[in-house]
């Protein structure tokens, strides 16, 4: 038996299969009136659908539910979250519990209103944003087949199966992502499409008359439809999609709120609790008559039973483990542990160009830290959104990965930002990839919705984005990012480094891998800029976020603060102020929120006591609690302008000039 083939004996009786369904429509319902909030349709109108999905196709082990060769099961509609909560309940997972259920929506459960990764065993992803689980389950089954072309089919073998809903196939990521799907023909991927026909507003009529069958067939996906309400047609629509190469869709013609007397079938039954007469109604049509969150024994042991036909799958699987040769490398890379041999390598090729000096776009060094990287980082996955020449993130040791080779390292995500930005948490959440992406800076707004997820999550995640300000010149406003870092600098657990120079590059590429417990975002620069950190330090200096790259003699008499390439112009500021006596300091802050992190005794240490100039080609919001009461800032109030970018920042008054200028005013 094979990791995708359906367990045997998973057949339920269709008494069996009736009871575990009206337990799930029964305890949805329960919880979202017990709350007084939430979404009882959707887990009413798929219950037979995931019980079908449960009991005869998903790999799954409740004892073990990180086992790497598992099945992912990932509902991308997260507002039927009651659907997962007690699938989980029901099939044995130990932290679901039926007082997790009754407190559904309430402050400190697991059982979050929207499914919270990290929260309880099963839950694959943080979903809700639409589209946004559907994008997920894409980077998914591209690991699963990069990690099947690197380990074979002993070790990883297995499907990522999607619950999606209309507002899911409506949403802009959901077009990019299962294109990107089709193209890589990622058949590990099936999507249960929940065809009920209702949206918030009332009939989806309102709003769409896609084909939605011939647009996924254009996408070079498997598409086939089945009665969501027969069980039958169920198996044989999922067993006709895992047999298909080709990644599917699978048509559940459905109807929310099902067993509903009134509600069913309509909006109404979508966002809100039904109310004790609609359950009396309900309970009274699914053949229920139990108390609310009262499961008969005999229910309760159907449910167990799906969950312990997955021991055995496991023990065999970690029997192939134990005697593979890629046992090490293997377990390294789910670990998600780096090499010893990385930082040794990093620290290296920090020394060299310490010593070499080069006057180099940070885009450009961050392609020669990615060329030491990849040799020593097998999992590291790479790719840019039809950018690849401009990130600087493609490099000559990564192949690209395809549907005829997934052995690849890099991909050519085309011109879907958001879905990149999605399919890398995908890889992230699933483990044993590393995944980053690049594309400009200012279209992180079309990437937000994903890296906060990201961050939300708490996943690895590295974000490149290039052509960080108005340095990089003639394509104008359009593309030049102001307020941008700014943005993503709000966004909590989210570290934004924006390196000064090729040295300080290389220091946040070691960060951001080390990063275990959020995404990073490297802001780099289109135009070359000088080495900065001429003196090799073995210490990462980035790693405190800020600290003083050139100090005076004596006390100070201003501080000049600055990121990026605004830091050469803060050191010509200063030599110009100190040829006229006035002694000043460089700070380098390559990332806020790990300054930020300091302790109060470090941070005045490096910010000192006198003046502040902060000086970043950006917009001044977020550095007011650097800046202090009397600081000044020297940046951007507007947006830019199109034109060579040394004349930008004349325009802009960005300047060494303009700095000294500035200080001299307040001394």
């Amino acid at each position: 038996m094979t990791a995708t083939s359906p367990i045997s004996g998973a057949t339920l009786s269709a008494a069996d299969h009736a009871s575990l369904a009206s337990a799930i429509r029964a305890l949805s319902m329960d919880a979202v009136e017990q709350a007084k909030s939430g979404h009882p349709g959707m887990p009413m109108g798929m219950a037979d659908a995931a019980v079908v999905l449960f009991s005869r196709f998903l790999r799954f082990d409740p004892t073990h539910p990180d086992w790497a060769d598992r099945d992912r099961f990932i509902l991308s509609a997260g507002h039927g979250s009651m659907l997962l909560y007690t699938l989980l309940h029901l099939t044995g997972y130990a932290d679901m519990t039926i007082g997790e259920l009754k407190n559904f929506r309430q402050l400190g459960s697991k059982t979050a209103g929207h499914p919270e990764f990290g929260a309880a065993g099963g839950i694959e992803t943080t979903t809700g944003p639409l589209g946004q689980g559907f994008a997920n389950a894409v980077g998914m089954a591209v690991a699963e087949r990069h990690l099947n072309a690197r380990f074979g089919d002993d070790l990883v073998d297995h499907r990522v199966w999607v619950i999606a809903g209309d507002g899911c196939l409506m949403e802009g990521i959901s077009h990019e992502a299962a294109s990107l799907a089709g193209h890589l023909g990622l058949g590990r991927m099936n999507v249960l499409w929940d065809d009920n026909s209702i949206s918030i507003d009332g009939s989806t009529d309102l709003t769409v008359s896609d084909d939605v069958h011939a647009r996924f067939a254009a996408y070079g996906w498997h598409v086939v439809s089945c009665d969501g309400h027969d069980t039958e047609s169920l198996a044989a629509a999922m067993a006709e999609a895992a047999a298909d190469p080709r990644p599917s869709l699978i048509a559940c013609k459905t109807t929310i709120g099902f067993g509903a007397p009134t509600k069913a079938g309509k909006a109404s039954s979508h966002g809100a609790p039904l109310g004790a007469e609609e359950i009396a109604g309900a309970r009274a049509a699914l053949n229920w008559p139990h108390a609310p969150f009262e499961i008969p024994e005999a229910v309760v042991e159907i449910g167990l039973s799906l969950g312990d036909r997955g021991a055995e799958a496991y023990d065999a699987w970690t029997k192939r483990l134990s005697k593979s040769g890629h046992k090490d490398a293997f377990e390294r890379a789910l670990s998600g542990a780096l090499p010893a041999e990385l930082a040794e390598a990093i620290a290296a090729h920090k020394k060299s160009l310490s010593e070499e000096r080069p006057k180099l776009a940070t885009r450009v060094a961050s392609q020669k830290a990615i060329e030491v990287i990849a040799p020593t980082l097998p999992e590291f996955v790479g790719g840019s959104a039809d950018l690849s020449g401009s990130n600087n993130t493609k490099v000559a040791s990564m192949s690209v990965l395809s549907k005829d080779d997934y052995g690849g390292r890099y991909i050519h995500y085309g011109v879907r930002e958001h879905a990149m930005a999605a399919a890398m948490n995908g890889m992230a959440l699933h483990g044993g990839v590393i995944p980053y992406g690049g594309t400009f800076l200012v279209f992180t707004d079309y990437c937000r919705p994903s890296i906060r997820l990201a961050a939300l999550m708490g996943i690895r995640c590295i974000f490149v984005m290039t052509h960080d300000s108005i340095g990089l010149g003639e394509d104008g406003p359009t593309h030049q990012p102001v307020e941008h870092l700014a943005a993503l600098r709000a966004i909590p657990n989210l570290a934004v480094f924006r390196p000064a120079d090729a040295v300080e590059t290389a220091e946040a590429w070691q960060l951001a891998l080390q990063r275990v417990s959020g995404p990073s975002v490297l802001a780099l620069t289109r135009q070359n800029v000088p080495t900065v950190r001429t003196v090799h330090e073995t210490a990462n200096l980035s790693a405190k976020g800020g600290y003083v790259l050139a100090e005076t003699d004596g006390p100070r008499k201003a501080t000049l603060i600055a990121t990026g390439s605004e830091i050469e112009i803060a050191l010509a500021a200063k030599e110009k102020l100190e040829a006229e006596g006035i002694a000043v300091a460089v700070v380098s802050m390559p990332s806020m929120e790990l300054f930020a992190a300091q302790d109060a005794a470090y941070r005045k240490s490096v910010l000192g006591g006198s003046l502040r100039i902060v000086i970043e080609a950006g917009v001044r919001q977020c550095w007011d609690g650097v800046l202090g009461e009397n600081g000044v800032f020297i940046g951007m109030s507007g947006f830019g302008e199109s034109g060579p970018y040394q004349e930008l920042y004349n325009h802009f008054r960005i300047t060494a000039d303009d700095a000294v200028g500035a200080v001299k005013a307040r001394l």
